[in-house]
């Protein structure tokens, strides 16, 4: 595998584009400028690119003791140096970028990734793993509003919709490797309650983040369908949760829900706003 698509792959490309798509979309319900959601997409994207470059940088050891050949730098395809300087170029370019959109936006911004940082340096194996997760996904919406030209604050609701969906992303997200987890002495919150307990706090989280987007602006049709389809992924991720083994399925099913949900805000237009 040549490096560099060995180093894309470990800025782990799904889970970044997604949530830049997700700022992207919000950033156009939000009426951004055009230049303002360019460089909002871009500083998202190299912020998650440093998160997923960092995870695999400061991991290396547990993923290679553990066997994980889906991690480049666990494989020796990259060297941990070289995720380590990527990822600090890219959180410094990250930042730079959206020094434009104003100073509120910037320290916000740096909030989102300093908590990430904060979880793949070590809260990923405490009880409050999964405050990093509400805390970056919470703020996602708030760097949004406050990127405009005239920055306000974000609803209530769009901010407890993103922590919601914070809560659902990290135990989804743990649940498959709860086992090689536990072997290399990791042990966060799901991990303390048990898949089953995760299962149904993946789904209430989602459920409840459903009915913030649906009923926090003024409902319409979309959000009432939205708000439908969600609670039947919430039914299935508690499905897949007590009857199989945990898989990327339900991280997928957790992403397409916060999908939905953003589909769902992109409706709500200056209701985003507070």
């Amino acid at each position: 595998m040549p490096p560099v698509v060995a180093l894309a792959r470990s800025t782990h490309p799904g889970p970044a584009l997604a949530v830049t798509a997700v700022a992207v979309v919000l950033a156009i319900a939000a009426e951004l400028d055009g230049w303002r959601i360019v460089l909002l997409g871009l500083a998202v994207l190299l912020n998650q690119a440093s998160v997923g470059l960092s995870n695999d940088w400061i991991d290396a050891d547990r993923d290679r003791a553990v066997g994980r050949t889906d991690k480049p730098v666990a494989q020796g395809l990259v060297s941990a140096a070289t995720a380590r300087n990527v990822a600090v170029g890219a959180v410094v370019v990250a930042i730079a970028l959206t020094l434009p959109l104003g100073w509120a936006a910037t320290l916000v911004h740096a909030l989102f990734i300093g908590s990430a940082w904060a979880y793949n340096a070590g809260l990923k194996n405490s009880v409050l793993s999964v405050v990093p997760y509400i805390v970056s996904f919470g703020s996602l919406p708030l760097i949004v509003t406050l990127a405009s030209a005239d920055p306000r604050l974000a609803a209530p609701w769009a901010l407890g919709a993103g922590a919601l969906l914070g809560v659902s992303a990290h135990f989804a997200n743990v649940l498959p490797d709860l086992d090689d987890d536990r072997a290399t002495g990791v042990s966060g919150l799901p991990h303390r309650l048990g898949r089953r307990v995760s299962g149904v706090v993946i789904a209430v989280a989602l459920a409840a983040a459903s009915a913030l987007v649906a009923f926090g602006p003024d409902t319409g049709n979309l959000q009432l369908l939205g708000f439908v389809v969600s609670l039947g992924i919430a039914a299935a991720t508690i499905f897949l949760a007590v009857t199989r083994p945990p898989t990327r399925v339900l991280f997928q099913l957790i992403m397409s829900a916060a999908i939905l949900n953003v589909a769902m805000i992109t409706s709500a237009g200056s209701a985003l706003y507070a």
